[in-house]
Formats: C-alpha cells, sequence, structure tokens
C-alpha cells in the first residue's frame, strides 16, 4: 500500500466522547448527538472502516488516499471502534454506505464523490475552503 500522505487530525471519537452530558433522552439521540459533535469538531470528517494508515476496506482506503492526496488535514473516525456510531450514522445524514466524508458540518457524500472531485480538480479546493470556513469560525 503507498504512503499515504497529507496531514491527519485523528481519531476524535475519543475526544468526543468526553463533552458528552448524560440525560434522560433515549440512547439514539445522544448517539445522534455525538456524530453531530463529530463533524462540527473538524472542518473535514471522514467516517470510514479503519484508520487512514491501516485502512480495513477498499473504499475506505481509496477515500482516506483521496484526501490524503491533497495535502490538507482531515479527521477521521474509525467506525469499527465505535459500533453506535458505525450502527447511526446512515440514519443520521440518510446516506447508507461507508465511508462518508463531512465538510464544515454537511455530508459531502461517499468516497466516489471525492474521487469524482478529485478527477474533477475541485476536491482540493473544496477542503482548502471547508479548512479556511472552520478556521474563522
Amino acid at each position: 500500500m503507498p504512503q499515504l500522505s497529507g496531514g491527519f487530525v485523528g481519531l476524535i471519537s475519543d475526544k468526543i466522547s468526553s463533552l458528552l452530558i448524560k440525560d434522560d433522552r433515549s440512547q439514539t439521540m445522544d448517539i445522534l448527538e455525538r456524530i453531530q459533535t463529530q463533524v462540527d469538531s473538524a472542518a473535514i470528517v471522514l467516517y470510514m472502516k479503519g484508520t487512514p494508515q491501516f485502512p480495513q476496506c477498499g473504499f475506505s482506503a481509496k477515500a482516506a488516499q483521496t484526501l490524503a492526496s491533497t495535502g490538507v488535514e482531515f479527521a477521521y473516525v474509525n467506525l469499527f471502534e465505535d459500533q453506535e456510531v458505525f450502527q447511526n450514522l446512515p440514519q443520521f445524514a440518510d446516506w447508507p454506505t461507508f465511508p462518508q466524508i463531512y465538510m464544515n458540518s454537511e455530508l459531502v457524500g461517499g468516497g466516489d464523490i471525492i474521487v469524482e472531485m478529485a478527477e474533477m480538480d475541485t476536491l482540493k479546493t473544496a477542503m482548502e475552503e471547508a479548512a479556511s470556513k472552520f478556521s474563522a469560525k
């Protein structure tokens, strides 16, 4: 597997879970709120099977490689390390498959979408704009 380039903010699940305040709401609502907190915590978030360094499926590998090729930092969540996110992410944005890529809290799509954006030379610009907008918050 080729060496990935670009920066990684890293696994955000551990950092996010400590921000949750437990109350009497349903567990599903808690997990959807946790996902929202995750997508809000970085300009670009990749939900994937495995990590960018050790992807566990071909689609996740391609997505991580494509994002990394831009040189723009992104965060990732390893779905295998958080089964609640794995089970509930498809209903969060009504997108049934993995990986999922979010920019500024909005679903961009799956790996095929960002590969297409890279082929059209729009991915790096979109990621840079997302990073700039996020840092201006």
